[in-house]
């Protein structure tokens, strides 16, 4: 080897450093201050009236912006696997499913009720 090359155990053991010294460094915890629902409590609520017989549910009281609620909403259809919208602080989820979205914002860290 020659002066310049660096030999694998030099690489490992820098690796090793630089990951003790992130190890010790307190964890952020952007998690809790990036959900504000914390605050507040969630409405979820059955509509069938003025939908042409067809039903939605219905989950207002969001404190996050617009574009926030647009990405939850955006997961929540996607795991639901159900079509539904976003607008207007409110976001609408097509069908009678209060059980499933009550059970998905709980498990993202919102509080939520069913009215």
């Amino acid at each position: 080897m020659g002066k310049n090359d660096i030999s694998w155990q030099d690489i490992l053991q820098a690796a090793k450093s630089n990951f003790a010294s992130t190890e010790s460094e307190p964890a952020e915890q952007p998690q809790e201050e990036t959900k504000p629902a914390n605050r507040t409590v969630l409405d979820i609520t059955f509509e069938k009236k003025g939908r042409g017989g067809k039903t939605a549910t219905i989950i207002s009281g969001f404190e996050i912006s617009d574009e926030e609620t647009k990405e939850l909403a955006s997961k929540m259809k996607a795991k639901l696997g159900t079509g539904g919208s976003a607008r207007g602080g409110e976001i609408l989820i097509q069908g009678d499913r209060r059980r499933d979205v009550l059970e998905y914002l709980k498990t993202a860290g919102f509080k939520a009720r069913i009215i």
